[in-house]
């Protein structure tokens, strides 16, 4: 079964293009699962519906949230297509599993005040991490991409005369985003800051700790965190919640639907369209205050 899993990792690597994070959690979720069949005693080519049907109940019974055992039997149908692709098994025993149902949250942005706080209240040293960390939020803002975007941005992703950024997003697809020449500015400022480091380490990313290495995760998150600590009572503070303030800001201020969905790099407009609620939330307060029926 390590060699199917082998195979398997290539597959969602090579030909899915998958990052290596969704990798990681897709073997994570079906590495959880044999262990649960080699306690039953079930081979994993062997397994019918009512085996996971079983695994589910165990899981909601550990209290996880409906949204992680949704993830867990996604990567656990996607493995299994994968080994009726590979002729393993001739059954796929998930074929007619349907994900369990979650309530929609509305993600709630950041405000615009909140955002020209973060910048405004928060002491940014002229050193190189206070700039560095400025430019993070203002990359986040006024160009929406992702945290693993972000952090895989080389120093050739920049081009200053165009006033451009090449992003490399999910499934390695391209797109290319305008740059505000108050990020750009700022940019150059850090490239100064970067250049006098004594240790560069990771030569072309562009987005480096002060040891010259590439960011992680965990280090942007935190940052995001802390930063709008100091600004905002939201419960959630994250770079995706900065991602959904650039997107509800533009629809807010006039921006094309269909627009936003390229700068976010979406593949369809359903999933641009989460952000719209945000906005008609923004839409019925003015609507509120300007009507004149509302004042009767």
């Amino acid at each position: 079964m390590a060699t199917n899993l082998q195979a398997y990792e290539d597959y969602l690597v090579k030909e899915k293009n998958y990052s290596p994070l969704t990798v990681r959690a897709y073997l994570d979720d079906i590495n959880s699962f044999q262990e649960y069949l080699k306690e039953q005693s079930i081979n994993l080519e062997e397994v019918v519906y009512p085996n996971v049907r079983n695994w589910i109940v165990i899981l909601v019974e550990q209290n996880l949230s409906t949204t992680s055992v949704n993830r867990k039997i996604s990567a656990l149908k996607s493995y299994y297509k994968f080994l009726l692709k590979v002729k393993q098994i001739s059954v796929n025993p998930l074929l007619k599993h349907k994900s369990l149902k979650t309530a929609k949250k509305v993600q709630i942005p950041f405000s615009e005040k909140e955002l020209q706080d973060v910048f405004l209240i928060n002491d940014y040293s002229n050193d190189f991490e206070g700039i560095r960390n400025r430019l993070v939020i203002e990359l986040f803002y006024t160009t929406g991409i992702r945290r693993a975007e972000l952090i895989n941005l080389k120093l050739n992703s920049v081009n200053e005369i165009q006033k451009t950024i090449r992003v490399i997003g999910k499934r390695n697809k391209e797109r290319i985003i305008p740059m505000l020449d108050c990020t750009l500015n700022l940019l150059k400022c850090y490239k100064e800051q970067r250049n006098h480091l004594e240790v560069i380490k990771d030569k072309e990313m562009l987005i480096l700790s002060k040891t010259g290495n590439k960011v992680s995760e965990s280090f942007v998150y935190r940052l995001i965190n802390d930063y709008f600590s100091t600004v905002s009572k939201k419960e959630k503070k994250s770079p995706h919640v900065l991602r959904h303030s650039f997107a509800t800001h533009l629809l807010n201020n006039g921006a094309d639907l269909n627009s936003v969905k390229e700068l976010l790099g979406h593949a369809s407009l359903s999933s641009t369209q989460i952000y719209t609620h945000s906005s008609l939330a923004e839409l019925k307060k003015v609507y509120q205050q300007a009507h004149p029926r509302s004042k009767k």
